[in-house]
């Protein structure tokens, strides 16, 4: 699923952790590891850079270190693309006071410009995380049966214990289904019968992937999907939201408020995100 996976990192007191994280991850799925440092190449940063590696199992793995010097989100995404990487790592912050996380200035220009697919760890640790709850957001969007494909197939890779699919009813049907002077019961039929459609869509979806070997909860919930779905993960305590994003985001986008972009504010748990 992933055969290049990098690790965009800096001196931090969360390198270690990362690091750790990320050898799991690529040995997990057998992949070549590409760690990216932007900054200036000295005798000091490589020997630090080594040691961090040694104590964290890397130089056993197929293990390219990468230096660039120049504007981080250029030089991190110019490496990814020169290495046709598939997946990105990075790191979230917390937010000073309270049990939300949030993505710097540099995150959310990666997970922007990106070409390849990006996850994003909220509390890194040395004893790498498992993703035993995984959430897939099922809204129908164009890029949303690749992103219920590729995120069945990493619940599978990791030995997920639960995944659950989150759809949403869209308000406009509801309102207009129940605008007329129907009764309560007809009122009721329709909204039975739009979360029906919902769930149906999904449905199709996976009848498309193998998923025997998993347990598979669909679920429907009206409102804005990105707020439906921190929710829902926080509710349940995920591990793992697995999102889509099939177009760049643009000036417009950030002027006013794209889903995604809520999302990615208060970040409810570790994110992956899929790109065409």
């Amino acid at each position: 699923m992933f055969k290049k996976i990098a690790l965009a990192f800096a001196f931090s007191p969360r390198m270690e952790a990362l690091l750790a994280e990320t050898r799991s991850i690529v040995e997990t799925f057998e992949s070549e590891l590409f760690l990216i440092h932007v900054g200036q190449k000295t005798e000091e940063a490589e020997q630090k850079i080594q040691v961090a590696m040694n104590e964290n199992g890397l130089s056993n793995l197929p293990t390219k270190l990468i230096w660039k010097e120049g504007k981080p989100v250029k030089m991190i995404l110019e490496a990814c693309r020169e290495n046709d990487v598939d997946l990105l790592v990075t790191g979230a912050l917390k937010k000073e006071g309270f049990l939300t996380y949030y993505l710097g200035s540099v995150a959310r220009k990666i997970i922007r410009k990106s070409h390849c697919s990006v996850m994003t760890l909220i509390d890194p640790q040395t004893k790498p995380s498992k993703f035993s709850k995984v959430v897939i957001n099922g809204t129908q969007l164009t890029i949303t049966p690749m992103v219920i494909e590729r995120g069945i197939k990493f619940a599978q890779i990791v030995h997920t214990d639960q995944v659950h699919i989150l759809n949403e009813i869209k308000m406009y049907g509801l309102q207009m289904g129940t605008a007329s002077e129907d009764s309560e019961e007809e009122v009721a039929n329709t909204r039975r019968q739009l979360v029906q459609n919902e769930m149906d869509y999904v449905q199709k979806i996976l009848d498309q992937i193998p998923h025997d070997d998993l347990r598979v909860n669909i679920k429907v919930t009206g409102g804005k999907w990105a707020i439906e779905l921190a929710k829902f993960c926080e509710k349940i305590e995920a591990d793992l939201l697995v999102v889509g994003d099939g177009k760049r985001l643009n000036f417009f986008d950030r002027i006013f408020p794209h889903d995604l972009e809520e999302l990615l504010s208060t970040l409810p748990c570790n994110l992956l995100l899929i790109k065409r």
